[in-house]
């Protein structure tokens, strides 16, 4: 028998509530409790949290159960899974191995099928243990993360197993916002995606839709939306780099109101080349970051759509300053990173991932040009562990779509695969004009109420934030 004796304790949780089927423990022993956190139809999200009710410090441990025929695991996170058959094991990673007196750490998996845990041990002894029927809900708002461990370590309290209150703003619902594996947690550990749109550049709009606070909150209250990017032009005539006063005011507004509102904001340095003007993007991050860290509602993207140049010799060093200027005043609030060749080359960026916390990888795509293939590198990137956020989207050509077509099957296909992964998004854009990607229609008035007035994609794009 071994020195310390991790003993199980077995309990199925639904979303909702459920019944919990604890078995006798030794007072001095560490507990698993397994939960079931999320239901759908052809499977569940599973959680295992290890509690060490010990008074001394534990290092190490390893649960081990069988699936019943049927039922298998598809994805695990925050532990080292072997599999055998249906025998399962998960012995903790480096970072989550040692547990001081009362401290905790959970891991995650993806099961296809309806069985639960059979034949449990924990650390070599047998337990016997009982699973359950997974609770019967609907399918989750956001889909847990398909991918191994995060980068970073989460917390050691373990996320609760009932959903994040349904009333409130977005923010009041959700707080502050980590990486989680390749997803967003909010803070109480639920996987969050957030759903919205981006401004047009904000120096071209046709008129100030994305800084009204009426038009804000009238999109959070009927369109869903939980999160508008601030699409601040860089390089054009008009833009922050001929008129930094300007368009530092927009951002300004758009941040102020966004907490207000209790969404989220995405402050976007919206550049091809922003390499060339790194010091500026250093400066103007740092004191952003300064003035407006503390909040939980900012998200910061500092590269909008790179070019064709290499990500290890220009776009991750310029990440590298430009991150290091945010976390200088600012270490928690989420950092969207731009990628090579428009934002698509995320699987270059999954080869060599800029250090840090809390960092995510900006991923663009628009229907009538990019389908399968592109989803294709995305996969990859996702398996290297790498975090994803699709801050511009449209279901038309690349162009925005100046023939005005819409492409809506394989939009729907994408709406389907960032609904399974997890990954949240900004669709393009908040303005009027023919482009499909132009969400208003002439005579939209700037403070809101736009039911009669959507255009292009915009019909497509609601449908999808409610």
């Amino acid at each position: 028998m071994r020195a310390l004796r991790l003993v199980t304790t077995l309990a199925v949780a639904g979303l909702l509530a459920g019944a919990v089927a604890t078995l006798a423990t030794p007072a001095s022993a560490a507990t698993a409790v397994f939960s079931v956190t999320n239901t759908w139809g052809s499977g569940y999200q599973g959680q295992v949290t290890v509690t060490n009710n010990t008074s001394t410090q534990i290092s190490g441990w390893r649960v081990e159960f069988d699936l019943p025929a049927g039922t298998s695991i598809s994805q695990s996170w925050n532990a080292q899974q072997t599999t055998s058959g249906s025998h399962y094991a998960f012995s903790n990673v480096s970072w989550n191995g040692t547990l001081g007196a009362g401290a905790s750490t959970s891991f995650g998996f993806l099961v296809n099928g309806s069985g639960t845990p059979v034949n449990c041990t924990v650390n070599g002894d047998s337990v016997s243990c009982t699973g359950g029927t997974p609770p019967t809900t609907p399918p989750p708002t956001t889909p847990p993360p398909t991918t191994p461990p995060p980068t970073t370590p989460p917390p050691t309290t373990p996320p609760p197993t009932t959903p994040p209150p349904s009333t409130g703003t977005p923010v009041e619902r959700h707080g502050q916002l980590r990486v989680c594996g390749t997803t967003m947690c909010d803070r109480s550990g639920a996987r969050v995606q957030l759903r919205g749109i981006s401004s047009m550049w904000l120096n071209w709009e046709t008129a100030p839709y994305a800084e009204n606070l009426s038009a804000l909150t009238w999109m959070r209250d009927n369109w869903n939306l939980q999160v508008i990017r601030a699409a601040m032009g860089v390089e054009p005539a008009g833009a922050y780099l001929s008129d930094p006063n300007r368009a530092r005011a927009q951002v300004e507004t758009i941040i102020n109101n966004a907490v207000t509102a209790g969404v989220y904001v995405i402050v976007d340095w919206h550049a091809h080349e922003a390499q060339n003007n790194r010091s500026q993007a250093v400066a103007f991050f740092g004191d952003l970051a300064r003035r407006y860290g503390h909040l939980p509602n900012v998200i910061w993207e500092p590269y909008n759509e790179p070019l064709q140049v290499s990500w290890t010799s220009v776009i991750k060093p310029y990440h590298q300053a430009v991150v290091s200027a945010i976390r200088a005043v600012d270490p928690d609030n989420i950092v969207v990173l731009g990628t090579p060749t428009w934002s698509q080359d995320v699987d270059v960026a999954a080869a060599s991932p800029v250090t840090g916390t809390n960092l995510m990888y900006t991923l663009h795509f628009y229907s009538c040009t990019h389908g399968a293939s592109l989803r294709a590198k995305a996969d990859a990137a996702i398996r290297a562990g790498l975090a994803l956020f699709v801050t511009e989207w449209g279901a038309s050509n690349a162009d925005g779509g100046l023939d005005g077509r819409s492409c809506l099957p394989e939009a729907q296909s994408w709406i389907d695969w960032m609904r399974a992964n997890g990954i949240s998004w900004t669709a393009w854009k908040l303005d009027v004009g023919t482009d499909t990607t132009n969400l208003l229609s002439p005579g939209a008035p700037v403070t809101g109420g736009w039911s009669n007035y959507l255009h292009g994609h915009a019909p497509f794009v609601v449908a999808n934030m409610r």
